[in-house]
């Protein structure tokens, strides 16, 4: 496959569609290097809008059919006329990201399209893999850390990230007709899922179930920690603030008695930016050590996709100093704030 470089206007359009679908993640990835920040937006892009195919569908079958053929178009080098399309095929082009993650994710697509319900916290381990998984497992390929203690760890945070979402997501989700809670833990709780369903309202059991979630995800975020340092200096303060401002939604179910049913989980502006100076404490010299964990058996495919795949060389271009980054993104926390409640 030849090698390309993203169009402008492409990533432009991308950056469009990342800006107004997930703040934190848009905010935060602007600390990392334009070499893996602009292929970083075009992925989330091309992402973003498959999982948006998947919902708006009434048919999703045939949403599913025509997103692998997009896939399929996109690594044979012919994307279709999207700009997200496009930057995603020149991303997969420039940095040889195996095929089998992008198709994992439209497995994971197809699952929600079926409304599955997991058993367990391993069938969620499974489910939280391919949706979320497969976007640390590229993401860290972006970043040439293609080792297996790289990706097993780019998978935990990925798979974290989607726990927290879920915990977090309990009632918007349960009044759509979806669960993803483990069954046998609401089974523990005394909860039928399909009566709960009906009339999805807080209870002390409830609230439980969502504990155990939030402290799986915690799990995943400690052990998440140890791949930063396998990651290029340059992108370790956007990957590890990412992390930090996600876990922190955890921390504010924890304020509110676990009861993501009644109402949804928020970090405030003031406390990203608090979490951002964190991120560089945190990555001083010697404050990362990594424990050679191996992966989560639901993750295994991935690493083994992954670390398998030859890397592309990648031109490391100058940029300016981190502080310059990290006071334009403080920057931008703040405006998008005033735009939230509504001043100039």
């Amino acid at each position: 496959m030849q090698q390309c470089l993203p169009d402008k206007a492409d990533l432009m359009a991308c950056r469009a569609l990342m800006r107004g679908g997930s703040r934190s993640f848009f905010a935060a990835g602007l600390l990392l290097p334009r070499r893996v920040h602009e292929p970083a937006t075009a992925l989330y892009a091309f992402c973003r809008l498959a999982d948006d195919a998947i919902d708006d569908a009434e048919a999703k079958s045939a949403a599913l059919a025509g997103l692998r053929h997009r896939l399929a178009r996109a690594y044979a080098g012919t994307p279709q006329a999207h700009p997200a399309d496009r930057a995603f095929a020149a991303a997969v082009a420039q940095h040889a990201i195996p095929r089998a993650l992008p198709e994992a994710l439209l497995e994971g697509f197809a699952w929600d399209s079926e409304n599955r319900r997991y058993t367990d916290i391993y069938e969620l381990h499974a489910y939280a893999a391919r949706v979320a998984g497969t976007v640390g497992a590229m993401m860290a390929v972006l970043m040439g850390a293609r080792s297996p203690e790289a990706l097993a760890r780019a998978c935990d945070l990925g798979i974290a990230m989607q726990l927290t979402n879920i915990a977090r997501d309990v009632g918007e989700d349960a009044r759509a007709g979806r669960l993803y809670l483990p069954l046998d833990w609401l089974r523990d709780e005394h909860i039928d899922p399909d009566e709960w369903l009906k009339n999805p309202v807080f209870t002390a059991a409830i609230g439980r179930v969502i504990r155990r979630l939030v402290d799986a995800a915690e799990v995943l975020y400690a052990r998440a920690v140890a791949g930063v340092a396998h990651l290029p200096a340059s992108c370790r303060p956007g990957i590890r603030a990412a992390g930090l401002i996600y876990a922190d939604i955890g921390c504010q179910i924890a304020g509110a008695g676990y009861d993501s049913v009644s109402s949804r989980a928020h970090v405030s502006t003031g406390r990203k930016i608090a979490l951002l100076a964190r991120s560089f404490v945190a990555l001083l010299p010697g404050s990362v050590t990594a424990h050679g964990m191996p992966a989560l058996a639901a993750a295994h495919f991935l690493v083994e996709a992954a670390s398998g795949t030859p890397p592309r060389p990648v031109r490391v271009a100058k940029h300016g100093p981190i502080e310059a980054r990290v006071h334009w993104v403080f920057d931008l926390f703040e405006r998008l704030e005033a735009r939230e409640l509504g001043t100039p």
